[in-house]
Formats: structure tokens, C-alpha cells, sequence
């Protein structure tokens, strides 16, 4: 539990300062967008300074020649002078296409209006003339500037996130194939024994009940070996009847679960036909019914259910035991997460591969409910 709090702690983290590092990006970005714009602006008013100077005095020839660099220097901001009458007088910077149409000219005068409010000239005679400008066109392509940058980087945050996780799942893939390959190889050396022993006992007493139950639970622990050596190679998915592989998985595990649990089994009429492996898809049931007989305590109401929906077989295995937390649920299928002492966190997870990775279906946690029990769906595809 505690391991789970401060992951997402850690989580919260690194959510805040990659939201942080994003946020400072667009202001910085904001603020050197705003400070080129006042920059732009102080240009305007010097030039518009410079012909006031112009109509109202009459400058010398000097004079005139430091008014025409201040004019030229202009190569980006877009200016339009109009007299009182709206009628266009000088213009710069302005699209090309319109630079012969005094109307359009007008046009985009009045447009510029809506940006900056335009600057009056003064003439002695009364013809007043106005200037438009707005913004040169790097500074508009520039404020938007922030947003996408922004954008990009928190793109690429969340992409580094994504791979992270998915060489972090890679990694404990292999390593829980690894720990099921060695079990199954653990296992495999006693089974081996245990069968020459069981050989010589039938020579001795072929009839015994005992040597007959034991014979059926070294058959157990093959088939457990069998399990545990095909997690992490791709198995076989050459079964078809999905109702003999359930009802066999009934009726194995109702004769080992406690007499006090009322189990019961729920199959349609006509059989299902459903590609699948059934050592690997029996081992995923048996995990969900021993959990949820622990969740009841070996004392409650355990209901197996298969139907159709669409073009899906699904599978509903539902208890009446502790139920779980919102928290406990999200992480049930996470490797090495368990709310048993004894527990090592590994059915769940397997279970998730299984599913996931070698049948191409999916198997979640449909409702849960703390003391009123929990409801575990399995999905896949019918043939």
C-alpha cells in the first residue's frame, strides 16, 4: 500500500513539473512576444513622428534625408495613410496584389483599425491625415508561437512517458515468463520422481483409492508444469469447444473448493466455438475462482456465467465476497500486487497476459463493491 502511494506521489510529480516546464515555455515565449510588439509600435510613432515633423515645418534638405531613412528602414510593418476622406495617400509593406486598388486599400486600413487604433497628423490647411498599421507579419506568425511550442513539448513529454512505461512492461513481462519457465522447470525434476514411485506403488497394490487420487493430483501438477512452460512462447490456439473446457474447469475445481460455497455454472444451450488454448485458458478461470473463494473466506455464493453479446464470448465470474476499493481494483492486474499476505501478486497478472497478449481479448474487473463482493468479466472473440 504504501509502495502504491507514493508511486502515484511520484506520479503527481512529474505531472506538475512537466505541466510547470510547459506553462514557464508559453509565458516566456509570452512575454518576448509582447516586448517585440511595443518594440514595433515605438517604431511606428517615431515614423509617424517624423512626418508630423515633415507637414509642419519645412525641413531641411538634411533634415529630409534622415525623415526618408527613418521611412525606408521600415521593411516589415505594414503602414496605410489616409487624408479625411479615406482616401489613400502613402502606403507600405501591404500585399502586393492590392497595392493598385485604392478601395481595397481602404479596406485593409479600416481592418488594421480593429488592431491599433490609428494615429491623427495634423495639417495647417485642415486635411488631416491618418495612419493604420498593425503587426509585421513575423510577429503574427510569432503569437502563436508559445502554444505550439507548448504543444510540442508536452508531445514529447507524454511520448517519453509512453515508451518508459512500455520498456518498464517489456522488462517485467520477461521477467514473470522467466520466474513461470523456472517454476515449471523446478517442478518439473520431483513430478518426475514422484511418477517412477507411483509406478512401483501400482505393482504393489494396482487397486489402492489412494494410489488412485494420488495419480490424479501428479496428473494436476503435469498440467501446472505444462501452465507454467508455455507462459512467454506463443501457444497453440487449436481448441474450439469452449464448453468442454469450462465445464471440465467446473467440475475439477467444485470438488476442491469448500462445501460451504454455493457453486454454480451458467452455459448456453448450443456449444461455443472459440479458438483457444486450453491448458493456458483453464489456468486463467482456476486464478479467478480461487480468488474470489479467498475473497468469501470459503463461505458464500460463487456464479460462473458464459454468453454471447455480439460477435464476443464473455465470461463472468462473480462472488459474494470482501468486494474491493477503487484503489485495490485499479491495481489488481499489476505484477507483484496483492492483498494476501501470502500472495506474490503473479495469478492476476499472468491471467492479464494470458488474455491479452495470447487470445487477443481483454479481462477487467466489471463491478466490485467492498462487502458485497466483486464481478471479474473475461472478453473474447468467437471463431
Amino acid at each position: 500500500m504504501r509502495k502504491s502511494i507514493l508511486t502515484r506521489l511520484n506520479n503527481w510529480i512529474i505531472f506538475l513539473l512537466m505541466t510547470l516546464v510547459v506553462v514557464t515555455i508559453v509565458v516566456a515565449s509570452t512575454i518576448l512576444i509582447n516586448f517585440l510588439r511595443k518594440e514595433e509600435i515605438k517604431r511606428v510613432d517615431i515614423l509617424v513622428s517624423a512626418l508630423k515633423f515633415q507637414q509642419e515645418v519645412t525641413p531641411s534638405l538634411e533634415v529630409q534625408e534622415l525623415i526618408l531613412k527613418i521611412y525606408s528602414s521600415n521593411n516589415t510593418i505594414p503602414m496605410i495613410v489616409l487624408d479625411r476622406d479615406d482616401r489613400p495617400m502613402v502606403h507600405k509593406n501591404i500585399p502586393k496584389e492590392i497595392e493598385n486598388d485604392p478601395v481595397q486599400i481602404t479596406l485593409l486600413a479600416k481592418k488594421m483599425a480593429k488592431s491599433y487604433p490609428p494615429i491623427e497628423i495634423k495639417i495647417p490647411d485642415g486635411n488631416n491625415q491618418f495612419v493604420y498599421y498593425d503587426n509585421s507579419r513575423l510577429l503574427n506568425d510569432l503569437r502563436y508561437s508559445p502554444f505550439l511550442l507548448g504543444f510540442f513539448i508536452l508531445c514529447y513529454f507524454l511520448f517519453s512517458f509512453w515508451f518508459l512505461r512500455t520498456i518498464k512492461k517489456t522488462d517485467e513481462g520477461y521477467l514473470w515468463a522467466g520466474l513461470a519457465k523456472e517454476t515449471a522447470h523446478q517442478i518439473g525434476t520431483p513430478l518426475s520422481s514422484m511418477i517412477g514411485w507411483m509406478e512401483i506403488m501400482k505393482l504393489d497394490n494396482p487397486d489402492s483409492e489412494g494410489v488412485y487420487e494420488m495419480e490424479k493430483d501428479i496428473e494436476r501438477l503435469r498440467t501446472i508444469s505444462e501452465r507454467f512452460s508455455k507462459i512467454g512462447s506463443v501457444p497453440e490456439l487449436n481448441d474450439m469447444n469452449f464448453n468442454e473446457t469450462i465445464v471440465e474447469n467446473y467440475n475439477y475445481l467444485k470438488t476442491r473448493i469448500s462445501k460451504k460455497i454455493n457453486f454454480s455454472l451458467h452455459l448456453p444451450t448450443y456449444t461455443i466455438l472459440v479458438p483457444h488454448n486450453k491448458i493456458l485458458m483453464s489456468w486463467v478461470i482456476e486464478n479467478l475462482v480461487k480468488n474470489a473463494v479467498d475473497a468469501m473466506k470459503g463461505e458464500g455464493i460463487l456464479d460462473m456465467s458464459v454468453f454471447e453479446r455480439n460477435k464476443n464470448i464473455l465470461i463472468e465470474v462473480k462472488d459474494s465476497g470482501s468486494g474491493m476499493t477503487k484503489q485495490q481494483a485499479r491495481n489488481a492486474f499489476k505484477p507483484g500486487y496483492s492483498t494476501k499476505k501470502r500472495g506474490w501478486g503473479l495469478g492476476l497478472s499472468l491471467a492479464r497476459r494470458v488474455i491479452h497478449e495470447y487470445h487477443k481479448g481483454d479481462i477487467k474487473i466489471s463491478q466490485t463493491e467492498v462487502g458485497k463482493g466483486s464481478t471479474f468479466r473475461i472478453t473474447i472473440k468467437k471463431a
